[in-house]
């Protein structure tokens, strides 16, 4: 039996939804309510998919999973483990010690446990201060007996130079084996600060990322779906199991990105703007060719600038099953949610709160639930919920947009009857079929991708040389992670002088994508 199906799944605070896709066609879906344990929904969801038609489970080539596990994780500051983050850079880069600037209960969530160690590197490559190991295991006793169970090494200037960083984790594999490492140079850019707390992050999630990647892997195979299984990430990719392990960071911003390219697949549309209504916000981004536009460099993540690329997008705090309160005169919309409560909570299913789902039905623009328990809601609330929607989703567009032109905006999300249709300066909004279920459309639609990033000396050849190599590299490293060869094309090309170092200096990035060979063994997905 050949297998040609691709399952997409997106696990949200909300709902958890599925869509069994045949090339750009969706075969089925389904949309479960989200529970406390994750699996359970996810459960539910392929079941509802795959009992469409029997034997439908051995027809799927391959399982796209998204999910908010990590991000909501770090949102909350729970389930994340104790971690040390030891700086090599002594005796400079003492003045701002690692977790500065972090919310105080996110420190608190982390252990605050933080070290600086001699080491590191200038912007040239020059060594600040010989590597000291005994010094180096000394902070490593430390910070076990303090109880830390993760560790975060970043060393300065380690992407020019990371030999410091894969000494120290050599040591620390021989101290203690069993301790999850992440090293700052495979995960962020250059500046110091940004690159070390997205290593600290991705370091108190180590824990949790085992626990999650199990359950969904025991979720997929309890509804006997045997394909293999990737998650996508923050820039819509797909990424194999062991490598969300080892980097749950890279999936933080994995939601926005999978709704963009739904968006993108459901609508017809490669350049738009896309409103993307969940349970608790309204994410607004813009697509460019078929791809995300990407943030600049520093990204806060809970409070926390980083620089792991993500996508650019304005998140409204209110969605489907924020909470209504106020008057007609001053209504109140969130941030506030009943979450994955929405089905017994809300008016319009017998519950006793006023939802944004609630409103979205009085005023009928859905037909959801039992639309005569709203029948005691003041129409002048409707209408000025409504409004108010309508002007901050409006002001968000204009903020992202780059042009004079007007644009065309693709609402998608199960909270979408919110988003009234004439919005301002907005040419067309659509809204696509299978809308509701866009961001597992774009879980399953991912594609795998090859990157490159990093710092050049070129000496009179110019860089041409070097983004052509590198280039090939990333094409390349798309093969590897599973592209079929054919489809793999480059799709953004950075080249930035870098004038602070001395001879003539780049930074070249550039990121290549390609369709998954499905029919292929699969490989193990190796991540740009």
């Amino acid at each position: 039996m050949d297998r040609v199906l691709r399952l997409g799944i997106d696990v949200g605070g909300t709902n958890t939804d599925a869509v069994l896709l045949a090339g750009d066609t969706v075969v089925a879906s389904a949309k479960e309510a989200s529970t406390a344990d994750v699996t359970t929904g996810i459960a539910r969801a392929i079941s509802a998919v795959v009992a469409s038609r029997p034997g439908l489970a051995r027809e799927v080539a391959a399982v796209m999973i998204g999910t908010t596990h990590f991000l909501n994780a770090l949102v909350d500051g729970s389930h994340l483990a104790p971690t040390a983050v030891i700086r090599l850079g002594l005796p400079a880069a003492a003045a701002v010690p690692p977790l500065s600037g972090w919310p105080e209960r996110l420190r608190a969530s982390v252990g605050g446990h933080v070290f600086l160690c001699h080491g590191g590197h200038e912007y040239d490559g020059r060594l600040i201060a010989p590597f000291d190991p005994a010094e180096f295991r000394a902070a490593l006793d430390a910070a076990h007996h303090a109880g830390a169970r993760s560790y975060a090494i970043s060393s300065v200037f380690s992407p020019v130079a990371p030999d410091l960083e894969l000494a120290a984790a050599q040591i620390l594999a021989e101290e203690l084996p069993d301790a999850p490492v992440s090293l700052s140079h495979e995960i962020g850019t250059l500046g110091l600060l940004e690159r070390e707390n997205a290593t600290a992050i991705n370091a108190a999630l180590r824990e949790l990322a085992e626990r999650v990647t199990d359950g969904l892997v025991a979720a997929v195979r309890a509804a006997r779906v045997d394909a293999p299984i990737f998650l996508s990430s923050n820039d819509g990719a797909l990424m194999g199991v062991e490598y969300a392990r080892r980097f749950p960071v890279t999936t933080l911003a994995s939601g926005p990105a999978n709704s963009m390219r739904g968006a993108a697949v459901l609508a017809g549309r490669s350049t738009c703007t896309v409103i993307d209504v969940g349970g608790t916000t309204v994410d607004i981004g813009v697509l460019e060719q078929g791809y995300p536009r990407e943030a600049p460099d520093d990204v806060s993540v809970a409070l926390v600038p980083t620089n792991v690329r993500m996508p650019d997008v304005i998140s409204l705090s209110f969605g489907g099953g924020s909470v209504v309160g106020g008057s007609a005169e001053r209504p109140t919309l969130g941030p506030r949610s009943v979450g994955l409560r929405l089905r017994q909570d809300a008016l319009v299913f017998g519950g006793d709160v006023l939802t944004a789902t609630d409103i979205a039905v009085a005023a009928g623009r859905c037909d959801l639930g039992d639309r005569s328990l709203t029948r005691g809601v003041p129409r002048p609330l409707v209408d000025a919920v409504l409004g108010g929607v309508r002007q901050s989703v409006a002001d968000a567009v204009d903020r992202m947009r780059l042009s004079v032109d007007p644009v065309t905006a693709v609402v998608v999300g199960g909270g979408g009857a919110i988003v009234p249709d004439d919005l301002p300066e907005v040419a067309e909004v659509l809204r696509p079929d299978h809308h509701e279920v866009a961001n597992a459309v774009g879980a399953a639609v991912a594609r795998v991708s090859g990157e490159v990033d990093r710092v050049v000396t070129v000496t009179g050849t110019g860089a041409r040389d070097a983004v052509e190599a590198a280039a090939q590299e990333a094409v390349d490293r798309a093969i590897a992670a599973g592209a079929r060869p054919s489809t793999v094309q480059v799709v953004d090309t950075v080249r930035l002088p870098l004038n602070y170092l001395p001879g003539e200096a780049y930074r070249v990035r550039v990121k290549a994508v390609g369709e998954l060979a499905l029919q292929d063994p699969p490989p193990e997905l190796r991540h740009g």
